[in-house]
C-alpha cells in the first residue's frame, strides 16, 4: 500500500486489502457515470434510415453515381457488374494486345 521498498514484492496483505478497493471504486465510478450521465445527445435515429447527406466513400462513388442515376434497377445493378468486370479485365487487356505474335513468313 505504498509502503513497500523499489523491487520488493507486495505482501499477500496488500494484495488482499487493496484490489477489492480499486475493483470496486471502479465499478461504482463507472454505474454512477451511467446512471447520472445519461442524457441523450441530439434527436433520437430511425436506424433503418439513411441519412440523404451522406455520401459512400471514395470507392463506392462510382457504383452510387451509377444506381442514382439508372432508374432501372436491373440496368444498374448490370452496369455496375460490367464496370467491376472491366476493372478486371484492363490489366489484361495489354498483355493480350502485345502477345500476338507476328510471325513474317519468308
Amino acid at each position: 500500500m505504498g509502503h513497500n521498498y523499489y523491487g520488493e514484492l507486495p505482501r499477500p496483505n496488500d494484495l488482499l486489502y487493496i484490489f477489492p478497493v480499486e475493483i470496486f471504486g471502479t465499478i461504482a465510478c463507472n454505474v454512477s457515470l451511467a446512471v447520472l450521465e445519461s442524457s441523450m445527445i441530439g434527436e433520437p435515429v430511425d436506424p433503418l434510415a439513411t441519412p440523404l447527406e451522406i455520401l459512400p466513400e471514395w470507392y463506392f462513388f462510382l457504383e452510387f453515381q451509377i444506381l442514382c442515376t439508372i432508374p432501372n434497377k436491373l440496368l444498374g445493378v448490370l452496369l455496375m457488374v460490367s464496370v467491376f468486370t472491366g476493372l478486371l479485365i484492363v490489366p489484361f487487356w495489354k498483355m493480350l494486345i502485345n502477345s500476338k505474335v507476328h510471325f513474317v513468313v519468308q
